[in-house]
């Protein structure tokens, strides 16, 4: 009876000490081990067995985590008051160190950010601390880099969520927007309606210079087929016989004397004219037979010609 309370202790004992000696540690884990108050190394990952009664150990994330600093207020460089908001990624990269050199690493880090921000803040006017947030999150970065680095973390990112200037300050903000808008617009306005100017004086001069060019044309059209015109007369009229053309004239000279006009038309050449149509007349009249030789008495020789030699003068 005894003997079976006794075995029934020791395995129970055994349990424990065996539950309290075995350790799984994760991919993303580590173990730093002290021994008698002495830091002995790092264990895992995997199964880690250690002393219950002499070993002591201290977990250590390895993964990428993130720190929120809540609104800090800082002064810029004109004498700006604003608050400020940020996150801090950072990843342990020397787990002893991360246990060995800083006791609460998220307290440490929120004051070391604080004073960081301040004196960034510090530096930069206001205009640039509210366009130039990248610049800003460098420049933290670096800044809590060099402190953390001691203690075996890594900062890997610093990024500003909110920036929260006086209201004054908004209101001034809000002001300049909309001038520059107005501005902005105005500007825009402007040069549409210089383009629409260009744009309508440019189609003026190609209608003017398309005209101008139809008119050309035109007109070079309406002289080619006035010399083309000239030339068939002249073609013509260099084919046709004198007294044709002697006939038209009078034809022409016809009409124009019949029209209602008041003004006497009197051809220059009138005597050639008047010669060439009598002896086209005298051409054309028949030949006269013997007894039409000689003429009728009291009749003598016509005035436009001179007597012949076997008539005597009147």
């Amino acid at each position: 009876m005894i003997a079976g309370v006794v075995v029934g202790v020791v395995v129970v004992a055994l349990a424990v000490a065996l539950g309290l000696s075995v350790r799984i540690v994760r991919e993303y884990q580590r173990i730093v081990l002290f021994r008698l108050g002495r830091a002995v190394g790092l264990r895992g990952p995997g199964l880690v067995l250690v002393n219950p009664v002499t070993d002591r150990t201290a977990w250590v994330d390895l993964r990428e985590r993130f720190l929120e600093i809540p609104h800090q207020t800082a002064i810029t460089k004109d004498n700006a008051t604003i608050a400020i908001d940020f996150i801090i990624f950072y990843k342990v990269v020397d787990p002893a160190m991360s246990v060995l050199q800083v006791q609460n690493f998220a307290a440490a880090a929120q004051n070391v950010a604080s004073t960081s921000l301040r004196s960034v803040v510090g530096d930069m006017p206001l205009d640039d601390v509210l366009s130039k947030r990248e610049d800003m999150n460098a420049s933290l970065r670096v800044r809590l880099d060099e402190v953390t680095e001691r203690w075996g973390v890594k900062v890997t990112a610093v990024e500003v969520r909110e920036v929260n200037p006086p209201a004054g300050v908004l209101e001034a903000m809000t002001r300049q927007m909309s001038a520059e808008r107005t501005r902005r617009a105005a500007i825009t306005e402007a040069q549409g309606q210089k383009q629409a100017a260009i744009t309508l004086a440019e189609g003026t001069k190609q209608a003017a210079i398309l005209g101008a060019e139809g008119e050309r044309q035109a007109a070079i059209l309406r002289a080619e087929g006035l010399a083309a015109g000239l030339e068939r007369i002249m073609a013509v009229a260099g084919a046709a016989d004198p007294n044709t053309m002697r006939l038209q004239y009078l034809q022409t000279l016809e009409s124009v004397g019949s029209s209602p006009a008041t003004k006497i038309v009197v051809p220059m050449d009138l005597g050639g004219l008047v010669d060439g149509l009598r002896r086209t007349l005298v051409a054309g009249a028949p030949s006269p037979g013997p007894a039409a030789a000689d003429p009728p008495a009291g009749v003598g020789p016509s005035p436009a010609e001179p007597p012949s030699a076997g008539t005597p003068s009147p």
